[in-house]
């Protein structure tokens, strides 16, 4: 049967167009009930359907078998509680589905991974395109309403349909809605309906199910006691017209990890004049939470503030002492040079919250039998949260997950609900969770549709994978790697030719011919953006069986590579570069100190050997060459732990030894990335993937040019090369560890480098590097960049076809924003690893006594590195409780007098370091100045 839907849309020239499209109905449309015979038997599809005999909970409320069917708003703020193991046998409607799809991405992506579940029993019945269901928009009538009314008659049909089964016991479909309005209606309808909370209530064998349970208040109504605090946010439609108008600014909000009562808003658009907005003060900050898009109004220019200097942690226990808050508010209004002013303003609406789990720990309240409680996130940025729970006593010094809920005007904290608990505080497996979590890493084990998509086993090369490939498995190629290393990239050749010149190959894991696009694998791919390499674990971007097994180059087995052959002569120019798709055999697995081992052996001159001796003698001059340029050496201290074999506890901490063989194998990568970003970007002038990194600005060094300077010591930074020159002669021959401290610190000067798509942006120069076009080809196993990048090669080289996707600048300047925000985030996961494990380190070893080097000084601390742990830490000379010594900071030498004592950036010191426990939540090393005394 074909019906019509009219419905007039707005083009983008602003003309009102009326739009008729066809809608089918059908009578084939199966309801999902395993013993239905009515219907047409179900087409195979996630999940398997309603069970014959529902299974789940028993409800005090209807004790008869049912299934459930929940409204829209239901599902979009309970899904904690459908995603729960004890709900099962539920109707999502395909109105339902659609309005979620529209409103919110990732809770749409949730669901349809329950109604996946086979476990779960959740079916998704197409009521939009079944004959007895559809229903037409009355005149007058809103969408939301006749989507209402759409649930109510697909609840209707369903309970007569399941009615007509001949099956022992009547199953009924229960109505779930928070709508006081649409539950009226239903009941008016002779339709069964509940609340969410009266429905779970009736579970009595489930308490715990209540904590779960988002506490959504009517919208308007949440005001039922207790003072106003905050100002009430402008309708969105209001905020929206401001914006236009240039009466509110637009921008993300990033609240303060030192200061709860500070946050500044970075302002969206080209605007550089009010780039970044301070925003100071609890009414101000008015109940926005970190990275939510808020609308600005700027305050008048007398009442614009400083940044604040001043740590204040949110440590209060009562939520309602608004006195105590305004008290802290009045400490940060101190009187400062008015150039220290920056535009200031308040918050006054919200246009998009970007709330998620927020991992932490519960605060339990001091009232006996209480079950409010405030929930302590681990994340400083973020509010307590007030939370509901029957299980305080059970959750104490647990870590635990809670989602927001909604914040009121009379509430000084947001309302929350508990989520799930992730094990007890200082546990190994628990704290990894937790870091996972909290920096969005990606970490679920594959799912089996991701897995599907994987090349069956046994693999083999086929005739097929040698078209549009070389066979270069004649070739001595070896791979030279971390230990440990099993999802090995990349392998190496250096061969003479007839002509007196080297071929040199470097071959890279063809991961892209096994991810092919739009995929499950592929998605999956492209969403975790990166490998995140932990202290003791690895998530991988790839299943395991590409990772560590088809796409890893292990020796003596062949594999499928993709390859970047140049034609040098002795002095390392490029004669001549190709590019090919290849098969080939690894002749040895190396590590780097083997293969350092191999060139500095008398006695070995194999052909693997040779080889590598060819390529280090080569890198030296690429280095050479590159350092000539303009290119930066800069030095970041790496730890690396060696591990108990059983406990897996740290039992020792080194920095990491660097060798020649780690600098030959990167010369060569970054010779092939550069290679390979100069053809694609010839080929594909507008749809190129490249890295840039991004000069920094001249105040970044102001740091860097005064220490130097407080040592006798000129650093230049007008250009790559004046810095790379200057920190060269910048040594010191009483103090030979001056070079890297200087390095170190000019690595904290520098700007992210960032990936983008060529046709975006005109400014392609890698600053660190000083190459004019940069981009990531030699690691697809683990970074997703490179497998774009391998895409475009494929194609520019006619081995592989092209996608539309590959060829939509905004499509890659999106992915661009997701690569560069994984790539951050598992760098701070990994630092978060190692802090981690530094802790459980020095957890067992009590006080330890060593030598560290003062990097930056503070008003109220110094910043010591200790070299022989790569550890970094800060010596605070303000403690609760003592008393606070005589400080006088000077930031034009950058120094610290404590007392009678001055403290240079650069001096050697002595330090006491040890574990401090007194906040299970926020362990932390603590560092005491031990000598110079002060």
């Amino acid at each position: 049967m074909l019906t019509s839907r009219t419905f007039l849309k707005r083009t983008r020239a602003g003309a009102v167009v009326k739009v008729v499209r066809e809608h089918y109905l059908r009578e084939d449309i199966p309801c999902g009930a395993a013993a239905c015979r009515l219907c047409p038997p179900r087409p195979a599809g996630p999940g398997p359907g309603l069970e014959t005999r529902p299974s789940g909970a028993a409800s005090s409320l209807c004790p008869g078998p049912h299934y459930l069917l929940p409204d829209t708003n239901l599902l979009l703020h309970q899904i904690d509680i459908l995603e729960d193991p004890v709900i099962k046998n539920v109707i999502v409607l395909q109105t339902v589905l659609q309005e979620v799809r529209n409103r919110s991405a990732p809770v749409y992506k949730r669901i349809r991974d329950v109604i996946q579940n086979p476990e779960k029993h959740f079916y998704s019945f197409t009521n939009e395109h079944h004959r007895e269901t559809y229903i037409e928009q009355k005149q007058g009538e809103t969408s939301n309403d006749r989507n209402d009314r759409a649930i109510r008659v697909a609840v209707k049909w369903y309970n007569d349909h399941l009615k007509k089964i001949e099956n022992e016991e009547n199953i009924q479909v229960i109505f779930l809605t928070n709508d006081k309005t649409n539950k009226e209606k239903a009941l008016e309808e002779g339709i069964t309906a509940y609340t969410c909370e009266e429905y779970i209530k009736s579970l009595t064998a489930n308490p715990d199910l209540l904590d779960r349970l988002a506490c959504v208040s009517d919208e308007g109504k949440e005001i039922e006691s207790g003072k106003i605090i905050f100002p009430e946010h402008i309708p969105l439609s209001k905020l929206q017209q401001g914006i236009k108008s240039g009466i509110y600014l637009q921008g993300t909000y990033r609240a303060s990890r030192d200061n709860y009562l500070e946050a500044t808003v970075w302002v969206h658009g080209d605007a550089e004049e009010n780039k970044e907005i301070i925003i100071q003060g609890l009414k101000h900050l008015n109940r926005a939470v970190h990275e939510d898009i808020v609308a600005v109004e700027l305050l008048a220019k007398d009442e614009w503030v400083a940044p604040s200097s001043v740590v204040l942690q949110d440590d209060g226990q009562n939520e309602d002492d608004i006195e105590k808050e305004e008290e802290k508010e009045n400490i940060l209004k101190t009187s400062v040079n008015k150039d220290m002013l920056r535009p200031t303003g308040k918050v006054v609406g919200i246009i998009k919250r970007n709330w998620r789990p927020f991992c932490g720990m519960l605060s339990k309240s001091q009232i006996k039998e209480a079950r409010r409680h405030l929930f302590t996130p681990t994340d400083r940025r973020i509010p307590r949260i007030r939370i509901e729970t029957r299980q305080a006593d059970t959750l104490e010094g647990q870590r635990i997950i809670v989602a927001i809920d909604g914040w009121p005007r009379n509430s000084r904290y947001p309302n929350g609900h508990f989520v799930k608990n992730l094990g007890s505080a200082g546990d190994k497996e628990t704290e990894t969770e937790v870091l996972l979590l909290e920096h969005d890493v990606p970490h679920q084990p594959f799912s089996q549709g991701v897995l599907s998509f994987l090349p069956k086993m046994p693999w083999s090369i086929t005739e097929q994978d040698m078209k549009y490939r070389e066979d270069l498995r004649h070739l001595c190629v070896c791979s030279v790697d971390p230990p440990g290393c099993t999802d090995i990239d990349d392998a190496l050749h250096c061969r003479e030719v007839e002509n007196g010149n080297i071929e040199v190959g470097v071959h890279i894991a063809d991961v892209s011919h096994f991810i092919r696009p739009g995929n499950a694998l592929d998605d999956e791919s492209a969403k975790r953006g990166t490998t995140v390499y932990l202290c003791e674990k690895r998530i991988d971007m790839v299943p395991e069986l590409l990772s560590s097994n088809l796409c890893s180059l292990r020796s003596n087995v062949d594999r499928l590579a993709f390859s970047c052959i140049w034609e040098m002569n002795h002095k390392a120019e490029i004669l001549k570069t190709r590019f090919t798709k290849s098969i080939i055999n690894s002749k040895a697995s190396l590590t780097y100190a083997e293969a350092q081992m191999r060139i500095d052996s008398a006695t070995m001159n194999d052909d693997i050997t040779t080889s590598l001796r060819g390529l280090n003698k080569l890198a030296k001059i690429l280095k050479k060459k590159r350092i000539d340029n303009g290119a930066l050496t800069l030095s970041s201290p790496e730890v690396r732990f060696h591990m108990d074999s059983e406990t897996h506890d740290p039992i020792d901490l080194q920095t990491k030894e660097l060798k020649e063989t780690n600098s030959m194998v990167e010369e060569f990568m970054l010779l092939a990335n550069v290679s390979v970003a100069q053809k694609i970007y010839d080929e594909f002038p507008e749809f190129a993937l490249l890295r840039k990194h991004p000069a920094p600005p001249p105040s970044n060094y102001d740091i860097l040019v005064k220490a130097a300077k407080s040592k006798n010591l000129e650093i230049k930074t007008d250009s790559a090369k004046a810095l790379a020159e200057s920190l060269d002669k910048a040594e010191s021959p009483t103090f030979p560890y001056l070079n890297t401290l200087l390095r170190i610190l000019t690595t904290r000067c520098m700007m992210q480098a960032v990936y983008f798509c060529s046709g975006m942006d005109n400014d392609f120069h890698h600053y660190g590097l000083a190459s004019p076009i940069y981009t990531h080809f030699t690691s697809p196993i683990r970074r997703y960049a490179d497998i774009i990048v391998h895409r475009l090669l494929a194609v520019a080289i006619g081995a592989d076809s092209t996608y539309p996707e590959l060829l939509d600048k905004h499509k890659l300047a999106d992915m661009c924003k997701n690569l560069n925000y994984r790539h951050k985030m598992a760098q701070y996961a990994q630092r978060a690893s190692v802090a981690f494990h530094t802790q459980l380190f020095f957890k067992s070893k009590g006080v330890v006594n060593e030598d560290a080097y003062i990097l930056f000084v503070r008003k109220n601390a110094v910043v010591v590195l200790i070299p022989k742990y790569g550890l970094e830490g800060t010596v605070f000379f303000e403690e609760k409780g003592k008393t606070t010594p005589r400080l006088d900071y000077n930031n034009e030498v950058p120094s610290l007098t404590v007392e009678d004592t001055t403290l240079h950036v650069f001096d050697k010191v002595k330090v006491n370091i040890m574990l401090d426990a007194s906040n299970i939540q926020h362990q932390k090393i603590r560092m005491v100045l031990v000598e110079p005394k002060v």
